[in-house]
């Protein structure tokens, strides 16, 4: 009888033990929280033990729209994470947690950039070059984007990005060349 009794508290005990588990994972512990997503069009999401999320995935043209602003669903669980809208990326959450967004956009290039990239490399061309004046980096930037655009008509959203933030940063010396406007303001609309 002695025993029965023994292995009866035993099992409440470790019932106990389960339901503590149970309300330690809800309360954010390691296993708890989780994510919660209201509306998705891409991209990767992991959650839990050995979580990981990659998103390589390769967009041609604009972004989608954004969906109408709408409020993120509850988080499920405290140390959870909640996102109203997602269109790309990766999201990873919880013990081994690992996110990776490898993906690549390609915009269509406008025949206006390609005629400003060009008017701007012809008066590149004619600049006297002084160390650390920078426009060797720029002409080779745009160099770079013709022939990416080349191949497919085509450029990386990333390439766009990086050569705007050059051409606006004022670490060059192309502030007085009559192309850059045109340049700039292209690219910012294919960009935006």
């Amino acid at each position: 009888m002695t025993d029965d009794r023994h292995r009866n508290d035993r099992h409440g005990n470790d019932r106990h033990h389960e339901e503590e588990g149970d309300e330690h994972r809800r309360d954010g512990a390691p296993g708890g929280g989780g994510i919660s997503i209201g509306s998705m069009s891409g991209g990767a999401v992991a959650q839990g033990e050995g979580a990981q999320a990659e998103d390589r995935s390769e967009r041609v043209g604009e972004r989608p729209a954004a969906a109408a602003a709408t409020p993120p669903p509850p988080a499920p669980g405290r140390g959870g994470m909640a996102v109203g809208s997602m269109s790309g990326g990766a999201l990873a959450q919880g013990r081994e947690a690992r996110a990776v967004d490898a993906s690549r956009q390609l915009l269509t290039l406008t025949p206006e950039l390609l005629t400003a990239v060009r008017e701007m490399r012809m008066e590149l061309s004619h600049c006297v070059r002084r160390p650390g004046d920078g426009l060797d980096e720029v002409d080779g930037e745009l160099a770079e984007l013709q022939a990416e655009a080349g191949l497919t008509g085509q450029c990386r959203r990333s390439r766009l990005t990086r050569l705007r933030t050059l051409l606006t940063s004022g670490a060059t010396a192309v502030g007085g060349l009559a192309s850059l406007a045109a340049v700039v303001e292209s690219i910012s609309r294919l960009v935006a």
